[in-house]
């Protein structure tokens, strides 16, 4: 079950975000973060 959440974000990430949507890789802003957030617990689990 998907959850909505809210973030404040600053101008330039919002930039990375329309870039990454317009690469047409990602369906909304909302895939690309549960993507990032997937790849931030990759990480720290290597650590």
């Amino acid at each position: 079950m998907k959850k909505r959440i809210s973030a404040t974000i600053d101008e330039a990430t919002m930039k990375i975000i329309k870039l990454l949507m317009n690469k047409g890789r990602y369906r909304n802003k909302s895939h690309i973060i549960e993507e990032a957030i997937k790849l931030l617990k990759k990480e720290d689990d290597k650590n």
